[in-house]
């Protein structure tokens, strides 16, 4: 037994293997006893590979060497990310079945990091919802409060790192299905800039570059050292963003300098913001007061948010029709409403109506969003505002997925009211997990940089976890 593995995060648990303190093995049977232990309760992870995962293990012997995170359990999200011979469903009935023929770019350097990949975790069908839950998997809940959401569309990888079953899971964001699932659950997410993070070969990007790929995890250090070994662009990538002046990891505990923060306390859209919201960034912006980093309030006048959230709902309907006929290519067998979830059969209905013309103002739409707000960076370094418009809300709000239910479709767009432009503009963003309400549920903030400046982020986000540490909290057992 390693007994100091929820501990450590996945950093510490690479330096033990490494020490000969510990082993692949030892680690992965500890991942898998948590797993086991937490799964019913959450229905976090699926697609399990436990044996598959030994027998990786046995072949690579410790003279062999190994990766920067040699030896550390991780878990892919049931979305994108490719391996070779295992099932990715993106959460869909329809592929249940399918299997991979080869390694995303992206969970080929997971493994030449080291990594022990041993399953993958819940999502919605095609990420579309920011709560996890399908027709295929079911519902995931989240840790702390099993009646509650854990967000999404990366629930269950949230879930199963705020539960201790790994320190880190692979998840990827749209819309904010890193950050929000990061703050329902109490954890650190980065969704980094538009294509800093690879896509292919499967794809050359992700919804007109608004998705990327990244993880979530419990410490500042990790989110960094898993982007170094997964940035850069892969082979025929159609752009990608500059590289860094220095690795990421070497960022954290860096001196941030005195940080200009500009302050958003009101939706943009004109709508809720539930006040333990409202109370977290608040608090956030003194705790940043008291760092030495000046605050003042700040807007987006300038940056035409309405343009840009048309320009998603072009967007991301075409790409789901569009892999929707890919699927049914594949099964040999043209697919209707009967075989796909309510919001997926809603894309679809949307799809139809959009021109190719229509698509390519929507393309303009969120670049020209993503210059105005560059424009706006002239004053700031980094935006503070919420991660979302409301707390971790009751998972029966979701199911079953009703759009005509009243409330539902508020409750949706409250989730990622503060998160989903950013995915339009490309810019990086992190939600951080400073408060909690009340009742002791996490409630994340959000830090927004210029493009292509994750450096200042880490470098903020890691005095921010020094000044206020969240990494020890843990919810408590089933």
């Amino acid at each position: 037994m390693v007994d100091d593995y929820e501990s450590n995060d996945a950093v510490g648990l690479a330096a033990l293997v490494a020490a000969g303190e510990t082993t692949p093995a030892e680690l992965l049977d500890e991942a898998v006893a948590r797993m086991e232990r937490w799964n019913p309760a959450l229905n976090a992870v699926v697609l399990t590979r436990i044996e598959e995962a030994r027998a990786e293990i046995a072949a690579r012997p410790a003279a062999a060497g190994g990766g920067a995170l040699r030896g550390v359990p991780f878990l892919l999200k049931d979305l994108h990310a490719h391996a070779a011979g295992s099932v990715l469903t993106d959460g869909w009935q329809a592929q249940r079945d399918r299997r991979s023929d080869r390694d995303s770019t992206i969970v080929a350097r997971y493994r030449d990091a080291g990594l022990v990949i041993f399953g993958r975790t819940t999502s919605p069908e095609f990420g579309l919802l920011p709560h996890t839950v399908s027709d295929l998997w079911g519902q995931t809940r989240n840790p702390w409060d099993p009646d509650r959401s854990p967000g999404g569309s990366s629930g269950g990888a949230a879930a199963a790192v705020a539960a201790g079953i790994v320190p880190v899971a692979h998840a990827s964001d749209g819309g904010g299905s890193i950050r929000i699932p990061a703050s329902c659950c109490g954890l650190f997410g980065l969704k980094p800039t538009r294509g800093r993070t690879p896509s292919g070969p499967h794809r050359g990007e992700g919804w007109a570059g608004m998705s990327v790929q990244h993880v979530v995890s419990r410490t500042v250090r990790d989110s960094a050292a898993f982007l170094d070994v997964t940035a850069g662009p892969d082979q025929g990538a159609p752009y990608w963003a500059p590289p860094p002046a220095q690795p990421f990891a070497a960022e954290v505990g860096a001196p941030p300098g005195r940080i200009r923060v500009g302050l958003i306390t009101e939706r943009w859209d004109g709508g809720p913001l539930d006040p333990v919201c409202r109370e977290a960034v608040e608090d956030a912006a003194r705790l940043c007061e008291s760092l030495g980093h000046h605050v003042e309030p700040a807007s987006l006048d300038g940056v035409d948010t309405s343009a840009a959230a048309a320009g998603q709902w072009t967007i991301v309907p075409v790409n789901v029709a569009n892999a929707v006929q890919e699927a049914g290519r594949a099964l040999g067998r043209e697919l209707g409403p009967d075989d796909m979830g309510a919001m997926t059969a809603l894309q679809m209905q949307l799809a139809a109506r959009v021109s190719g013309v229509d698509y390519l103002r929507a393309v303009h739409a969120i670049h020209a969003a993503g210059r105005q707000l560059a424009a706006r960076f002239e004053q700031w370094d980094v935006l503070l505002l919420p991660t979302m418009a409301t707390r971790p809300l009751p998972v029966d709000r979701f199911w079953p997925v009703d759009l005509a239910r009243p409330g539902l479709v508020d409750d949706l767009v409250a989730c990622a009211a503060f998160t989903a432009l950013f995915n339009a503009t490309g810019n990086p963003a992190m939600s951080v997990p400073l408060h909690r309400t009340p009742e002791g549920l996490p409630i994340g903030v959000q830090f927004v940089g210029r493009l292509a400046d994750e450096a200042t982020l880490f470098r903020l986000a890691a005095q921010l976890e020094a000044a206020r540490p969240w990494a020890d909290r843990r919810p408590r057992p089933p």
